[in-house]
C-alpha cells in the first residue's frame, strides 16, 4: 500500500532554497495531495475526532490503558505502521502519508506526544539501522501496536549535549550481552514502553545504540514526572543497573550511535512541525467558534477589529506552517524515490536522502513551535479571563504548547544546526553559497555603475540626469553626490522634496560635517 508523490518530480537539494527560485510545478503543496493522502488524512481526523478527544480527560489523568489501547486501534487502519516497510507488517507511506497523519492526530497533544514517540523515534531507528532479525522480531508488533517503542537519549546532565552521555556498556566476559549502567531523563511513553532505543557508551568511548526491552534484568523506571503540559503522555527516568543486553541487540555499529540519534531527530523534526500546524489549526477553530458567540458591548466580541486582526493573524502564521512541512516532505519524497528499494545500501542511501534536508527540518521545528505559542497565547486572550480556566480549551493548548520548543533538540540546538549544516554545505562545495556571497560583496563594493537605468521613485522623473548627462541643476552643487545623483533633492542640494529638510547620503553628509567643524577626519567618521 506504499504512496508515491506523483508531484513535483524534480529533485532539489537541501538549502537551496537560498540561492535558488522554484517554479510553481516544483513545490509540493497539500492542493497536490493524491486521493490516497486526503483518504489516510480523512482516516486520521476521524480517528481523532471519534477516539482520541472523547478519552482525552482519562489519558489527561495519566489512564494509560486507555492510551495503549489507542495506540493499538491507530494500528488498524495502519496509523501506527505508515513508514514501516510492507514486508514487516506496516503500510511503507511516504513523507507527505506521515506528515498529513500528525497533522491530524494533533488535536490532542497529549496523545499526540505518545504517537509520535512511538511511531516516530521508537520505531524508525529498528527501520533504517535495524538488522534483518531485528525487524522481523520487533517491526510486526510495533506496527500493531501490540508492543510500545520509546527512544532513551537524554540524561540529567547530557539533554541537548547528548555525546557526553554518561551511561556505560561493557562487554560481558562471556561475549553474549552488553551490561549497561546509568540514567536517561525525560523518557516519553517510559511509563507503559515495552522497547527502549537506549544510547549508551561503549567501553566509556564509543557512542552506541541498544534493543533494551524493559523485562530485561537490572532495567527499571522511575517515577511519573509531574509536568506543566502533555500531561496526557508519560515522561520517566529510567534506571540501568547492570542491565544485560543481547549482543544481538546492539542497533547499528559501535561508535556509530550519533548517525542513529541525527538522522532520526530530522524525521522527528518535520513529524513535530506538522504537529504543531495540527494543534495551531485547533486553536485557530475554537478561537474563532468562541469569537463569534461571546458577546461584549451588545455584540459578538468577532465583530471588533482586534479581535478580526488576531483571528488573520494566526491564520497567516498556520499557513505559512502548513506551506511549509509539505514543501519540505515533498522534496524529501522525490528524493526517496531515486532509492533503490531492493539495493544493498536501500537503508544507507535513505537515510542519505532524509539527511539532505536537515537544515529544513530543523526549520520547521523552530517555526512550528514558536509559531503555534503564538497561536495559543493570542487564543488565550481572545477568550479573556476563560482562556485561564480549565474547563475551556484555551488552558491546557496554552500549557502544552511550550515543550515544542524543548524536545527533538531545543530551538537554540536547532538554530545552529541550520546555521552550521549550511555553512558545512557550503564549505564542501555541496552548496554554491561561497561564489554567491563573493558575487554579491563584489556587486556592493563596485556600487552602482554609470549608465545604469533609475530605480525606484525617481524612474522617469523629470529633471533627474543619467549619470553620463554631467551635472545639471537637479545635482548636487560643488561636486557632491556625483555617483548618489539619483538618491538626493531635485531642487537644491540634498534637499528633501517635500518637508524641505536635509537629508544627505554617507558621503556627502561627511563632506558637510567637515565644512562645518573644519576636522578633516570627519567624512571618514561619516
Amino acid at each position: 500500500m506504499a504512496t508515491t508523490t506523483a508531484i513535483p518530480s524534480t529533485k532539489i537539494s537541501g538549502g537551496s532554497f537560498l540561492l535558488e527560485e522554484r517554479k510553481v510545478d516544483e513545490v509540493f503543496t497539500p492542493e497536490d495531495f493524491t486521493e490516497q493522502h486526503q483518504l489516510i488524512g480523512q482516516t486520521a481526523e476521524e480517528f481523532a475526532v471519534n477516539e482520541i478527544l472523547p478519552n482525552a480527560e482519562k489519558m489527561e489523568h495519566k489512564d494509560f490503558s486507555v492510551t495503549r489501547d489507542l495506540l493499538k486501534k491507530a494500528g488498524e487502519p495502519g496509523l501506527s505502521g505508515d513508514e514501516i516497510p510492507e514486508t514487516y507488517g506496516g503500510l511503507e507511506m511516504d513523507k507527505v502519508t506521515a506528515a498529513v497523519i500528525a497533522d491530524h492526530i494533533a488535536k490532542y497533544a497529549g496523545f499526540a506526544t505518545t504517537w509520535g514517540g512511538h511511531t516516530g523515534i521508537g520505531t524508525l531507528p529498528i527501520v533504517y539501522f535495524g538488522t534483518e532479525e531485528q525487524k522481523k522480531k520487533y517491526l510486526p508488533r510495533l506496527a500493531a501496536g501490540e508492543i510500545v517503542g520509546a527512544y532513551a537519549l537524554s540524561e540529567a546532565s547530557s539533554g541537548s549535549d547528548a555525546l557526553n552521555c554518561r551511561a556505560r556498556a561493557q562487554l560481558s566476559p562471556d561475549g553474549k550481552h552488553y551490561i549497561l549502567n546509568g540514567e536517561k531523563m525525560w523518557i516519553t511513553n517510559a511509563g507503559f514502553a515495552d522497547l527502549f532505543t537506549v544510547f549508551a557508551k561503549v567501553d566509556g568511548e564509543k557512542f552506541s545504540a541498544f534493543l533494551v526491552e524493559k523485562t530485561f534484568p537490572g532495567f527499571s523506571i522511575g517515577a511519573e514526572e509531574h509536568k506543566m503540559g502533555i500531561r496526557g503522555s508519560s515522561t520517566c527516568p529510567l534506571i540501568l543497573n547492570d542491565c544485560k543486553v543481547p549482543v544481538e541487540n546492539l542497533l547499528g555499529e559501535i561508535g556509530k550511535g550519533h548517525v542513529i540519534a541525527f538522522n532520526i531527530l530530522n524525521v522527528g523534526r518535520f513529524k513535530l512541525g506538522a504537529m504543531c500546524v495540527g494543534g495551531a489549526r485547533l486553536s485557530l477553530e475554537n478561537a474563532i467558534a468562541y469569537a463569534k458567540q461571546r458577546k461584549a458591548f451588545s455584540k459578538v466580541i468577532a465583530d471588533f477589529g482586534l479581535v478580526r486582526e488576531k483571528l488573520a493573524n494566526m491564520a497567516t502564521l498556520i499557513y505559512v506552517g502548513e506551506a511549509l512541512v509539505y514543501r519540505t516532505v515533498g522534496m524529501m519524497d522525490v528524493a526517496l524515490n531515486e532509492v533503490d528499494k531492493a539495493g544493498a545500501d536501500a537503508a544507507k542511501e535513505t537515510r542519505k536522502a532524509i539527511e539532505e534536508y536537515a537544515v529544513e527540518c530543523s526549520i520547521l521545528k523552530v517555526w512550528g513551535s514558536e509559531m503555534i505559542d503564538y497561536v495559543v497565547d493570542e487564543t488565550v486572550q481572545i477568550y479573556g479571563g476563560y482562556g485561564f480556566v480549565e474547563e475551556y480549551p484555551a488552558e491546557r493548548a496554552y500549557r502544552d504548547a511550550r515543550i515544542n520548543r524543548i524536545f527533538e533538540g531545543t530551538n537554540e540546538i536547532n538554530r545552529l544546526i541550520i546555521t552550521g549544516f549550511l555553512l558545512k554545505r557550503a564549505m564542501s562545495g555541496q552548496l554554491p553559497l561561497m561564489p554567491a556571497i563573493k558575487k554579491l560583496m563584489d556587486e556592493v563594493l563596485a556600487g552602482p555603475g554609470l549608465g545604469e537605468d533609475l530605480e525606484g521613485p525617481f524612474l522617469g522623473v523629470s529633471g533627474v540626469a543619467d549619470a553620463e548627462d554631467g551635472p545639471t541643476e537637479g545635482r548636487g552643487v560643488s561636486g557632491d553626490c556625483d555617483r548618489h545623483d539619483a538618491s538626493v533633492s531635485l531642487t537644491s542640494h540634498g534637499q528633501d522634496r517635500i518637508g524641505g529638510e536635509k537629508d544627505h547620503c554617507g558621503s556627502c553628509r561627511g563632506r558637510h560635517a567637515a565644512h562645518a567643524t573644519g576636522d578633516p577626519a570627519a567624512p571618514g567618521e561619516a
